[in-house]
């Protein structure tokens, strides 16, 4: 095995050198020698035994590589990178470039890149509004006093009975059914044929389910409802008193007092997440982009290169994914257009990483799976789908990662109120 070391920078090395043929083969007799003696498992073939050998191979290059540069194993960052891989006539040529981690001087003064600001202030009548939304939200609903026709934004309470070919479909029937008119939560065009209907009448509604309907039997097909109008129900707000506070907060001292002291913190926290999202939190990159200077790791870059352009492609037409395939120096314009991209942002991970260290901050799992869950309420998810989408997709780190970001800003502009 022939192997030489080339630094780049402080942090960035090419290991390039070849293996021998018969290195190779002394693998592969040993892993045919021990697939002969492993009788529970006679799946290996010559062509997988062939692929474990240089898989093996190319493991001992690599780390007679990093014993050859005097790198300890610590100190790597991320997965070294094939940058060459060539069937020589006595072997094979690998040429791989590995990085280890930056140092980034935390002593600095990095508070000087953080923006002051003015912590906003919950004004009276914004506290009026928001108790008044409170009230109505937590009021039970009620049978209106006056019988009308159904109206767009109404809550009718309905019974029906949905056929499809005439026969009653699993699911699709239901006595004192509550249903928000105009909501969209019903299937298209149903809560549209409701308006109108008068109390006590029938009427016969149909719809097609959507050909992606989650219900494989029932995609694509038509339906007859029979419906039947109960009545209207609506919600009266409460007066907000001590009383209700008590209800609303399961707190027998609370007073309405402390019920506005509570939503006047809920609209700060809004208003400050507004402008965290939309002015402080670029700014406190931009900073701390300027402000920190290492040497980034090559490989790392690379990676983060790739997935920006599986993420730029997604949504490529496949005349235009054949563009990139087929030209390579179109490809090669692509990843180039997102590098300084890349490059911002493997940087901004690391200071974060390093003054989470330095700051104290970490994100356990059940944070993580909190804001996941809150992640999957906002957008109408279910929370162990979203969950196992990261996971299935590898996001659960960088999940975790910008939580840790949020957390780090949120404690450093705490320090820096004007």
């Amino acid at each position: 095995m022939k192997i030489t070391v080339e630094k780049i920078d402080d942090i960035n090395f090419i290991i390039s050198g070849s293996v021998e043929n018969s290195v190779i083969q002394e693998k592969v007799a040993k892993l045919k020698e021990e697939a002969a003696k492993d009788t529970k498992n006679n799946e290996s073939t010559d062509e997988t035994i062939q692929q474990d050998a240089a898989g093996q191979a190319f493991k001992d290059f690599i780390d007679a590589g990093i014993k050859e540069a005097n790198i300890e194993v610590e100190s790597l960052l991320g997965q070294p990178a094939l940058k060459k891989y060539e069937q020589l006539e006595n072997g094979i040529y690998f040429e791989v470039e590995l990085s280890i981690s930056p140092v980034i001087n935390v002593d600095i003064d990095y508070m000087k890149f953080i923006p002051a600001y003015t912590k906003p202030v919950a004004d009276e009548k914004a506290i009026d509004e928001k108790l008044a939304e409170f009230s109505t939200k937590q009021a039970p609903f009620k049978a209106i006093a006056q019988p009308k026709a159904i109206e767009d934004g109404d809550v009718a309470i309905i019974d029906f009975a949905g056929y499809i070919d005439g026969e009653l479909f699993e699911g699709g029937s239901a006595d004192k059914f509550n249903i928000k008119v105009g909501s969209k939560s019903f299937i298209v065009g149903f809560e549209e044929q409701l308006i109108g209907m008068e109390y006590g009448e029938e009427k016969t509604i149909i719809v097609k389910f959507p050909d992606d309907y989650q219900a494989a039997d029932l995609a694509g097909k038509e339906a007859k409802f029979i419906v039947k109008l109960n009545e209207i129900h609506e919600q009266i707000a409460e007066v907000p008193d001590d009383a209700f506070a008590k209800s609303v907060l399961s707190d027998p001292k609370a007073t309405l007092a402390t019920l506005r002291g509570k939503l006047a913190d809920q609209i700060i926290s809004e208003d400050v997440s507004k402008v965290y999202m939309s002015e402080l939190k670029p700014k406190m990159i931009e900073g701390l982009l300027a402000g920190f200077d290492f040497t980034l790791p090559n490989n790392i870059v690379e990676q983060e290169i790739d997935a920006k352009v599986r993420e730029r492609t997604r949504s490529y037409t496949e005349e235009q994914h054949k563009v990139i395939r087929d030209d390579k120096g179109k490809f090669a314009e692509l990843r180039e257009s997102v590098r300084e991209e890349a490059r911002k942002s493997i940087k901004t991970t690391l200071i974060v990483e390093a003054l989470a260290e330095k700051e104290g901050v970490v994100v356990n799992d059940q944070e993580l799976q909190a804001a996941l869950g809150y992640q999957a309420m906002m957008t109408g998810q279910d929370s162990q789908d979203v969950v196992k989408y990261y996971e299935d997709n590898n996001l659960m780190v960088s999940a975790k990662m910008g939580l840790v970001e949020d957390k780090l800003f949120g404690i450093l502009l705490g320090f820096h109120q004007a």
